[in-house]
């Protein structure tokens, strides 16, 4: 390099093989990820014991992505509505990502019980809506072929039921198998029947799904992973539960035939 010395040079050259191999972000990168995230309001969930730890848990889990900590995935968008209605079909409000950021932790919660009360219970948790208007969302906003994270708080249970056994076969994951190449779907605070019920014989092609039983997610909050009197920001160890409990790197796995 004419004109620069060549400790300099070496040092140019070095840094920009580091960044080449991941080791720097490009701060003119922009995020890519789209999440989307599903709150059960159903009798069942909200009665279950586990809808307001859950609601915490996401208002932590929310303003840890938006900011980045911890290593955490920025989302380049954000939209949060409810899993089911007063009707089948019933298509919901999606909350764009304005609506939380630039809150705290404990004002993205009371926002979140805002949106999602619990006196206002929806009679049905109709899941296919809520992928349905995921995929078309996607579609409208123009995201196609972004990866994707799709976080449910819910207990997984579909409430159709087929000689008094619950029906998991009126799952669909149709509508958003071809939206992108990366497709995760994160139910949360389901029990390890259901869970494993959704991991083994919901019908897929290219869609990961990863379940985590409430008795797992409800540790969220122990001292030992969220440290007392310890700023937000610092919270290392929660992270580091976050990337092992929820946002896991899942395989694919191909479910097809009659589960």
């Amino acid at each position: 390099m004419k004109g620069i010395p060549f400790r300099m040079a070496t040092c140019v050259c070095a840094i920009a093989i580091f960044a080449a191999c991941g080791g720097v972000q490009d701060p003119a990168q922009k995020p890519r990820l789209s999440l989307f995230v599903g709150v059960d309001v159903s009798g069942s969930f909200v009665k279950g014991g586990h809808f307001d730890d859950a609601i915490d848990f996401l208002a932590h889990y929310l303003y840890a992505h938006l900011h980045g900590l911890g290593g955490l995935e920025k989302p380049n968008v954000l939209f949060v509505g409810s899993i089911g209605g007063a009707t089948a079909d019933e298509p919901k409000t999606f909350y764009p990502v304005q609506t939380f950021e630039n809150k705290p932790v404990g004002a993205i919660a009371e926002k979140l019980r805002e949106i999602f009360p619990k006196e206002a219970l929806n009679p049905f948790t109709d899941y296919n809506a809520f992928f349905e208007q995921v995929a078309l969302t996607v579609k409208n906003k123009n995201l196609l072929m972004r990866p994707i994270s799709i976080v449910m708080v819910s207990d997984g249970i579909p409430d159709v039921k087929s000689e008094a056994v619950t029906d998991f076969r009126i799952l669909n994951l149709q509508p958003i198998e071809r939206l992108a190449r990366s497709v995760t779907l994160r139910l949360l605070y389901t029990d390890p029947v259901t869970g494993r019920q959704w991991q083994t014989r919901v019908r897929r092609q290219r869609v990961k799904i990863w379940t985590q039983d409430a008795a797992v997610m409800r540790a969220w909050k122990d001292p030992g992973i969220l440290i007392p009197e310890t700023p937000f920001e610092d919270q290392q160890r929660f992270f580091e539960w976050v990337k092992d409990n929820v946002d896991f790197g899942v395989r694919a796995q191909r479910v097809t035939g009659k589960p």
